[in-house]
């Protein structure tokens, strides 16, 4: 794993459905990843196993849903989703971004 993250080396990962993706970086126990959206993108409502993550909106805004209870977020505003609670956002702008903080780091995602 590189110690260094540099944003203009770093493409976006397209997921489809109007989202993108960066892994910032990794360790076992941890992951940070920006996820850009589209305007009006979901990330549709989930949950983790054995996740815990916190999202923290670096650009655009969101509504967010966690357990149940849908909140809108701006720039500097954050949720916090611990395992096996249901999580999701749909996005208010064009390219709002999600810094999003997963412990441990998501397998699935390297």
């Amino acid at each position: 794993m590189n110690p260094f993250y540099e944003d203009d080396k770093t493409p976006w990962e397209e997921l489809g459905d109007g989202l993108y993706r960066k892994i910032i970086g990794y360790t076992p126990d941890l992951m940070a990843v920006f996820v850009k959206f589209d305007k009006g993108a979901i990330g549709h409502p989930h949950t983790h196993d054995i996740h815990d993550q916190i999202g923290y909106v670096a650009a655009g805004s969101f509504e967010a849903e966690i357990d149940g209870v849908k909140k809108v977020l701006k720039a500097g505003d954050a949720y916090i989703a611990p395992k096996n609670v249901l999580h999701g956002a749909v996005a208010l702008e064009q390219d709002s971004i999600l810094i999003d903080m997963f412990n441990p780091a998501r397998q699935d995602f390297l």
